[in-house]
């Protein structure tokens, strides 16, 4: 690979299968569903908590306002803290959607510490659990785990957790008919994350098209970013091998200028991707985040106004409209991202205008109508 800033040199051996938006777009799934559940969870503590005079549950850990980190890792802290009056509890939140489990497994991190040799259970420590597929759920304390649970390997994960025997577990499930209507909220918003991220393979298929003489001669390729979508094809493959290119903050202020009113839901697919690429790789300076701040609330509202009265959205009269809403979701996804990443690093004054994200995809209109048009189209 080699790039001197102007032309893009990429032999095929060079394209990986899996990207930083794969792993984005897998950490994404639970974060849906901790940030949907979150006012369902809310209420049961205050039904569990009849006496108190203030409940209030909101997010916690490593992913309180990311739902990623650029860097990975995983956090200790719980999912949520309760505030029940003048004690707080953490919660950490998993959910089963297997019936055929024979063991619960629990991270030994998030359950225990070790102290003396010993592992003792985390003090204000609770779990909260759902099982998905019979409606059921149950809240208990990292203790209850310790004394029920078998410390073994989990072969999925290859480490060790604690884990609670099926019998045992799903003893301590309640029923609750409020989780129907979750899980229909939480599974519509996974469909269209799973969606619109399809859009990342259709584009590896079309540029596998334009590098076919590659793979088959072994020749080297060569794209010169005279327009946007020759710019896109090298964020694209500088993506997909781990590349960044030189002067990537003047790419980005360059690629900024294709922002314009004119643009379809295909067009802004590309620059948020672009953008989305190159901020990620860099650390922006006071101008060029303002430029970006700018550039996002236009792209943004320039997607939401495409939406249609049946969930979909249309820009232009060429395209389906079902590629239409796979652009369009593809953009509000990468859009959120970066409202979400730019809070959280850059927490300045310039950032007073972006407002956080509460829901993942609160900027689609109706994202049951959304779902329901991509399920009847397919």
């Amino acid at each position: 690979m080699k790039t001197d800033g102007k032309t893009i040199y990429a032999q095929s051996s060079d394209i990986k299968s899996r990207t930083y938006l794969e792993y984005r777009r897998d950490m994404k799934k639970k974060a849906i569903a901790e940030l949907e559940t979150l006012e369902w969870l809310e209420n049961k503590v205050k039904e569990l908590n009849p006496s108190a005079n203030h409940v209030k549950v909101y997010k916690s850990g490593g992913d309180k306002t990311l739902w990623f980190l650029r860097k990975g890792g995983v956090s200790r802290k719980g999912d949520f803290i309760a505030e029940i009056d003048d004690k707080k509890i953490e919660l950490e939140f998993q959910y089963a959607e297997k019936t055929d489990l024979q063991f619960y497994d629990f991270k030994v991190s998030k359950v225990a510490k070790k102290k003396r040799g010993q592992r003792v259970p985390i003090e204000n420590k609770f779990f909260i659990y759902i099982h998905k597929p019979s409606l059921r759920y149950a809240i208990f304390p990292a203790k209850w785990i310790v004394e029920n649970g078998e410390y073994g390997m989990v072969p999925a994960w290859r480490s060790y957790a604690f884990r609670v025997p099926k019998e045992t577990f799903e003893e301590i499930l309640e029923p609750d008919t409020g989780l129907e209507e979750l899980w229909k909220k939480i599974d519509a918003k996974v469909f269209v994350l799973n969606f619109q991220h399809k859009l990342i393979d259709i584009n590896k298929e079309k540029l596998s098209h334009t590098l076919q003489a590659v793979i088959d001669d072994n020749k080297i390729v060569e794209i010169m970013p005279k327009d946007l979508d020759s710019f896109f094809k090298i964020c694209f493959i500088l993506d997909n091998v781990n590349k960044v290119p030189n002067n990537a903050n003047l790419w980005l202020v360059y690629l900024l200028t294709y922002v314009d009113n004119r643009a379809t839901l295909e067009e802004i697919s590309k620059i948020v991707y672009s953008i989305d690429f190159l901020y990620s790789k860099i650390e922006l300076k006071d101008n060029e985040l303002s430029q970006v701040i700018e550039k996002i609330k236009i792209l943004l509202e320039m997607v939401k106004a495409f939406y249609k009265d049946d969930g979909s959205y249309q820009s232009s009269p060429s395209a389906t409209p079902v590629d239409e809403t796979r652009y369009a979701l593809f953009s509000i996804n990468l859009l959120e991202d970066l409202i979400q990443d730019i809070i959280y690093y850059y927490p300045s004054e310039a950032t007073v205008d972006l407002s956080p994200i509460i829901k993942i995809y609160e900027n689609v209109e109706d994202i049951q109508k959304t779902y329901g048009f991509l399920k009847s189209a397919n």
